[in-house]
């Protein structure tokens, strides 16, 4: 039995819209185990937006600072566990500011964005007492446990090969390309904010680290070019208050929603942040197509496709083993609403609103010399990442330990394990291609 633990103090490092799950979480859902003592953000409207629904949670209200903060917040609050949700490439100077105040630290994916900051949060995790988990919320989506299950039952043999096609559709796709994430030197591109997700569930499933990767990619739907050349381009740099969005499907309108009004139109006069630029805009620096052949050191080789301009979203993944393959197919929404093309593909999925489409999965093992097999699974779920999200938080501030036999906690290795795969793509993309070899950007110790 998991041993009670106590009292968890923390703060939320970053306000923007990833943080909400936490803060809902802290304040709300696990109020009994943990509790919410402060909010860093250099934006103090975001960060008042956020006090705003602390006290519509039927919480008081907590102190707010800026980074330069943290380290005062910290000890002034007697911070004990630190949440960064903050853009990516800030992440590592905040888990090195909370390890050095002997915090232990729960950070959003990707882990960072690059080798150097990489580095110094391996490093710091190495000098102190506090712990870096590392949110990888798909490895707790119960399909994805049952295929765990499955693999290491050995149910098709040894693990030769892997395929994975992740699709996001023209809503949910064109988000990346609306926000900071457009910036490669704020994001590392989609190959390290995004697929990092998919890396990690695949060296989990496999109990594998990555040894080589080679990539190709580019911006294929989205940017000025594209845009005209396949007649979607319209001439304007942000939604809000541009008469030339109207009726653009590819448009986000953040005055529609009370919570992106909220969060952003009304916190844009502190940083000029603009949160609905135009995904046919000049500015874009990361790619929209990208195909990747990673090798692990197992011996297992994987193909990966993502594609950010579909017409429907979700993943296609196969094993191949040495007695027979096993296969999953995930719809998370068969099509794009034409009446919620403006809206977020992210609220359904983080159990925000309801999805306006449909969605199916489908697990099936096709053994050698036999009919294929349909594997049940639990009822299709798109909310809260198939159910990830609950149960991840419940793992991370419930009152009890987490039971933990599939190993689903994901430490500061396995964020780096994943954050390794989408760097030497990235290193392969600069370079036409080339076979890079994860241990000459960082050896990791075992």
């Amino acid at each position: 039995m998991p041993r009670p633990r106590p009292r968890r103090r923390c703060a939320v490092v970053g306000t923007g819209a990833r943080a909400e799950m936490f803060v809902r979480a802290l304040v709300h859902d696990h109020a009994d185990s943990a509790e919410l003592v402060a909010l860093v953000d250099p934006n103090p409207a975001r960060a008042a937006a956020y006090n705003r629904l602390v006290e519509r949670l039927g919480a008081p209200p907590v102190p707010v600072g800026g980074p330069e903060a943290l380290p005062a917040v910290l000890a002034e609050e007697r911070v004990d566990t630190v949440v960064v949700t903050s853009p990516d490439h800030t992440h590592a100077d905040h888990v090195v500011t909370a390890l050095a105040a002997d915090c232990s630290v729960i950070t959003e994916k990707p882990m960072t964005t690059d080798v150097t900051g990489c580095r110094r949060i391996l490093d710091a995790a190495a000098k102190g007492p506090g712990t870096v988990t590392v949110t990888f919320n798909y490895r707790y989506n119960p399909v994805h446990e049952q295929v765990w299950r499955l693999l290491h039952d050995q149910v098709i043999g040894e693990i030769l090969s892997v395929h994975f096609e992740w699709l996001l559709d023209v809503r949910h796709g064109a988000d990346y390309f609306r926000r900071w994430h457009r910036n490669k030197a704020h994001s590392g591109g989609l190959l390290v904010h995004k697929a990092g997700h998919h890396f990690d569930l695949v060296n989990w499933w496999l109990g594998a680290a990555p040894v080589q990767v080679a990539a190709q990619g580019r911006l294929a739907f989205y940017g000025p070019e594209n845009g005209r050349r396949n007649g979607y381009a319209r001439d304007y740099a942000r939604a809000h208050g541009s008469p030339e969005a109207d009726g653009d499907p590819f448009a986000l309108h953040l005055a529609d929603s009370p919570r992106l009004r909220e969060l952003y139109l009304d916190a844009e006069h502190e940083d000029g942040y603009h949160r609905d630029q135009n995904v046919f805009a000049p500015g874009i620096t990361i790619e929209d197509d990208l195909a990747l052949l990673v090798r692990y050191d197992t011996g297992a080789t994987m193909s990966y496709h993502l594609t950010a301009y579909a017409p429907w979203e979700g993943y296609r993944i196969a094993f191949n083993g040495s007695r027979g393959r096993l296969e999953l197919e995930v719809v998370e929404s068969d099509h794009v609403s034409p009446a919620a093309a403006t809206g977020l593909k992210g609220a359904p999925i983080h159990g925000v609103d309801a999805a306006a489409e449909q969605g199916s999965l489908r697990l099936q093992v096709r053994r050698f010399w036999e009919p294929p097999e349909d594997v049940p699974v639990p009822a299709h779920r798109r909310e809260g990442h198939g159910g990830g999200d609950a149960r991840m938080l419940a793992d991370l501030f419930g009152a009890d330990g987490p039971t933990d036999p599939l190993h689903r906690g994901a430490s500061e290795r396995d964020g780096a394990l994943a954050l390794l795969t989408g760097l030497a793509g990235n290193r392969s993309l600069a370079t036409g291609g080339a076979l890079v070899t994860v241990a000459d950007l960082l050896e990791l110790p075992r």
